[in-house]
């Protein structure tokens, strides 16, 4: 059997045959609020899937706690729906150990970024070969309605009703700050430009983070409006496109400048002239622009939000550098002997 043409799946058995979105559609009743987002997202995966050319039973999602968590139930594909915040550690060891499977993370701003934080950072930091999509609507939305790590100073929830005092994170800038060699941002509404970042996603060797912006019509409807609206997401939303100028705006009057002090601003293309435009690299070697781009967007306003790929770089993965490291080590010493490394030195009875 051949192998995928996708970088990341070249040990990942095809599919026999061509496939549709409906082969990936379980025979589960999806149970999600009417309108949430998480049916967009649901819906681009699926038909995103077959492209992949792998045989179902070659995929396997891992998801954690949340709403969102309820993923793998509805993909046909083998699932694991996994404990609070876990989902990279369980999904490290899937893909460390297994080469000829296609992993993915499903995970929320909550299970990820609280409970979770410490495992998503070194998953990234490790550079794992699985693909982590992080759904982030700024709520808690199956404990109905507490503020997360991403919730805005101020935000008013149940569990915050004077406003939240602390200060979010932002999920980019995190992994970015992690040495993730692959960071990307896109929105449940955008079915084009999610479809495309999940392709790039899927074809990058190693940890790929996905930022989703996702509706909770329920507990925190309208948090991504500005960057939905007709009327305002073309002034507020910029698209990054490798090697492109970063403009943006109704008119693409907007972009992006390197200042006298070394930051980066947004500034009127007519007054700094198009030549001080920064040309966008997400191959850069240095995250330091991916790094500014992802500081640019008001937390309150959203004004001055990237989306799209901001890094990709290439770096061995986790798991490539495991299997050659255990097959020098057969290749010097020998299959190693499970019993003789429990029965080893550094053992002793207990009486």
């Amino acid at each position: 059997m051949t192998t995928n043409t996708f970088p990341a799946l070249s040990l990942v058995p095809k599919a026999d045959g061509p496939q549709t979105a409906k082969d990936f559609k379980s025979d589960q009743e999806v149970r999600w609020c009417p309108g949430c987002g998480d049916y967009a997202i649901l819906s681009a995966v699926q038909s995103f899937l077959p492209d992949l050319g792998v045989a179902r039973e070659n995929i396997v999602f891992v998801s954690g706690i949340g709403c969102s968590s309820r993923f793998p139930y509805y993909l046909d594909t083998f699932g694991l729906h996994s404990i609070h915040g876990r989902a990279p550690a369980i999904a490290t060891g899937l893909a460390s150990s297994r080469p000829d499977l296609s992993v993915w993370v499903i995970t929320g701003d909550g299970d990820a970024l609280s409970i979770g934080g410490n495992h998503l950072i070194h998953a990234l930091r490790r550079n794992v070969n699985l693909k982590i999509l992080l759904f982030n609507n700024r709520i808690y939305g199956l404990t109905k309605g507490q503020y997360s790590p991403t919730s805005e100073q101020g935000k008013i929830t149940k569990s915050t009703p004077e406003g939240s005092l602390d200060y979010s994170f932002n999920p980019v800038s995190l992994a970015l700050g992690a040495e993730a060699t692959f960071v990307a941002r896109t929105i449940d509404s955008d079915r084009k430009h999610l479809t495309e970042v999940l392709t790039a996603a899927a074809a990058h060797e190693g940890t790929a983070l996905i930022e989703i912006y996702q509706n909770c019509n329920i507990f925190n409807d309208g948090a991504w409006d500005p960057l939905k609206d007709s009327d305002t997401r073309d002034d507020a939303m910029m698209r990054l496109v490798h090697g492109q100028p970063i403009r943006f705006g109704k008119d693409m009057q907007f972009g992006v400048t390197r200042a006298a002090d070394g930051h980066i601003e947004v500034v009127e293309v007519s007054s700094a002239g198009e030549g001080a435009i920064i040309r966008h690299d997400a191959h850069a070697k240095d995250p330091g622009l991916a790094f500014a781009l992802s500081r640019l967007a008001n937390p309150r306003t959203l004004q001055n939000t990237p989306i799209g790929v901001f890094r990709d770089v290439q770096r061995p993965s986790y798991d490539r550098l495991l299997r050659e490291q255990v097959a020098s080590v057969t290749e010097k010493k020998g299959k190693g002997d499970l019993q003789s490394l429990l029965n080893g030195n550094d053992t002793w009875n207990v009486s």
